[in-house]
């Protein structure tokens, strides 16, 4: 009996009407839905699933299946409909689900965010296989996001004052030195380095095992403020994991660090760093075809940070907001945004204030990347219009001649390559195109990033499909085969 992920229990059911709306309108039959639930448990190392046509009708008439199936399906129709479908979507409910892993509607207290990132680090490191734990939890989009992260914006209870050190307190176990700390912070640095020069794939593992450490030490005690500046270093190590696991593909697994993370910067009372977590959450919905959600999440970071945040990371919502408006097709909203941003840039290249490390990727270059593909987007929204794509085209040159020279970050060389390729395809300009991508699949090989290696083959198979017979996509489409010839593994 265990081996067909039934529910187990033989009280009065009543049809499943949602999950038959979902499977009706999938086009799938019993037989095509079984088989791909088979494929993908068989994928998580959950062999012992074995479903059947006869157990798909169970669930249809209202059976509740075991654990992973719920989440199989929640991906399965997520994917069919490109939209996120939620288990509850479904009628479905999750097993015996930890609350680590239950959605992103979470406790926003202290030691509820430390168990939490600890039990949710753990559950990754042990279960690394890739996809494994991606694909055991489901994105949350529209009001189930938005709302959770608009208690950001909760003043929390206000901190006490640290106490003045006495013998006895300095030598209690756990009390960080300051070298100690300084050197956690530098490691932050180190790994958000190694993410920018190689991709999101090669040190993830090791990102999320450096968090698992933090969460150790903030389960013991320590005084208030190095508590916030281990919190502090939480919500970026969070981050960057969140971020890590966004470039390989992992998009529930991102979501869940990006949340967690958040809640992290709350206890640190970071507003700014928050706020720069709500632009990576922003930045992962647009790529997820939800510009809207995207656009409630930078304007949750505008306003938790107004009075706080320099003007590079002011510089940098803007920009993000811009590339919302750009996916939502409003083109006078856009350009605004586009303004805003140049504007407060060049306020912080005049003032040269001291920053955070997590804003020094927001340069100049980084600038006229996400610009450049604000226009882009409007290019397509707009029907391929060849308005906007003349407007992407001064302005992405500029972000490739200036991250040619930048060795830190070939990760965003690439991806700007490969967004001016898109140019020139949408300019009708194949060959120009093709020489760009052909540059991008070489910093490909080297950058472990999923993002990357997915953008090259759109761009190739958008190529192919205007212009196939052209020499130079046909010998474009012989590299990539050559170069990518499949998924990168994750780390």
């Amino acid at each position: 009996m265990g081996g067909n992920g039934g529910g187990g229990t033989n009280a009065e059911k009543r049809p499943n009407e949602l999950l038959g709306s979902w499977f009706v309108r999938s086009g799938w039959s019993k037989g095509e839905l079984a088989r791909q639930v088979n494929r993908r448990a068989r994928q998580l190392g959950a062999n012992h699933i074995s479903t059947d046509t006869s157990r798909v009708r169970r669930w249809l008439d209202g059976e509740n299946p075991r654990e992973p199936i719920p989440r199989i399906l929640s991906e399965l129709f997520s994917e069919r409909f490109g939209c996120v479908v939620a288990v509850e979507d479904l009628g479905l409910r999750a097993a015996h689900q930890s609350p680590s892993v239950s959605g992103v509607d979470l406790p926003w207290t202290g030691p509820q965010t430390v168990a939490l990132i600890s039990e949710f680090s753990r559950s990754d490191l042990m279960l690394a296989r890739r996809g494994f734990l991606g694909t055991s939890l489901a994105l949350s989009a529209g009001p189930t996001l938005i709302e959770p992260m608009q208690r950001w914006l909760v003043p929390g209870p206000t901190a006490p004052r640290d106490e003045p050190e006495t013998a006895a307190a300095s030598r209690r176990p756990g009390r960080l030195s300051q070298p100690e700390l300084d050197l956690l912070e530098s490691t932050t640095v180190m790994f958000r380095q190694w993410d920018a020069q190689c991709g999101g794939g090669l040190r993830r593992k090791a990102v999320v095992g450096q968090l698992h450490e933090v969460t150790d030490l903030l389960q013991e005690p320590q005084s208030e403020s190095t508590t916030r500046r281990l919190f502090k270093v939480a919500a970026e190590l969070a981050e960057l994991a969140g971020w890590m696991s966004y470039d390989i593909g992992l998009q529930p697994t991102a979501q869940k660090y990006f949340v967690l993370a958040l809640h992290a910067a709350k206890e640190a009372a970071d507003k700014p760093l928050g706020s720069y977590i709500l632009s990576s959450m922003s930045r992962q919905m647009i790529h997820l075809g939800r510009p809207d959600d995207a656009l409630e999440l930078i304007h949750l970071a505008q306003y938790g940070s107004r009075d706080c945040a320099s003007p590079r990371t002011q510089s940098m919502l803007y920009a993000m907001e811009a590339r919302a408006y750009a996916n939502m097709g409003q083109p006078g909203k856009c350009k605004r945004a586009v303004r805003m941003a140049e504007d407060t840039f060049e306020d912080a290249v005049e003032f040269d204030e001291p920053e955070p490390d997590w804003i020094r990727f927001f340069s100049e270059a980084e600038l006229h990347g996400e610009n450049s593909h604000s226009f882009r987007d409007l290019a397509y929204v707009a029907g391929r219009s060849p308005t906007y794509a003349s407007l992407a085209e001064p302005v992405m040159q500029q972000a490739v001649d200036l991250f040619e020279k930048d060795k830190e970050h070939q990760r965003s060389y690439a991806l700007n390559l490969v967004g001016m390729g898109t140019v020139h395809l949408l300019r009708r300009e194949p060959e120009q195109s093709a020489v760009l991508v052909r540059k991008a699949l070489t910093i490909a090989k080297k950058v472990r990033s999923e993002r990357v290696n997915t953008r090259i083959r759109k761009t190739v198979d958008t190529a192919v499909r205007d212009f196939g017979d052209l020499a130079a996509v046909v010998d474009l489409t012989a590299q990539l085969a050559v170069d990518l010839p499949e998924t990168a593994e994750a780390v």
